[in-house]
């Protein structure tokens, strides 16, 4: 049986190079009922963290579901496809809106996708904190 599990923090070099193109992406958070959200998002990958990082408008549904789940964070999965390959991060996902944090986000954003996010004083960082990766990149 083939495995395509990754370590999150030390991954292979074809699965972090596949993180580094720009390719659009889907987030899946928890809803209130329990079944799947799963929307179009573009993410960055900090293996060395140990985090994905997706910007996103405080008002949006898929940061309702995460602020939903309460301190102890929403288990979330970010997945990229393209052709036969793909890869999956999943973990706790948080909401954070220190200027800090979320100008890092813009940052990494901004360097994999090529463009400056648009302004929005509403824009908060969902940062995912990577408990698994699997994929076949």
């Amino acid at each position: 049986m083939t495995s395509y599990a990754q370590d999150p923090g030390a991954p292979d070099a074809p699965f972090l190079s596949f993180w580094r193109e720009r390719h659009l992406c889907t987030l899946t958070t928890p809803r209130p009922d329990g079944g799947p959200h799963v929307v179009p998002v573009g993410v960055t990958y900090d293996p060395e963290a140990g985090l994905a990082r997706v910007i996103a408008s405080r008002t949006s549904a898929k940061v309702r579901h995460v602020l939903a789940a309460g301190e102890g964070g929403a288990a979330v999965a970010v997945c990229q496809v393209a052709g036969p390959r793909w890869a999956t991060l999943e973990g706790r996902a948080y909401v954070r809106d220190e200027p800090e944090r979320v100008a890092e986000a813009e940052r990494r954003y901004a360097e994999r996708y090529e463009r400056t996010p648009s302004p929005n004083p509403l824009r908060v960082v969902i940062e995912i904190s990577l408990t698994g990766a699997m994929g076949r990149p």
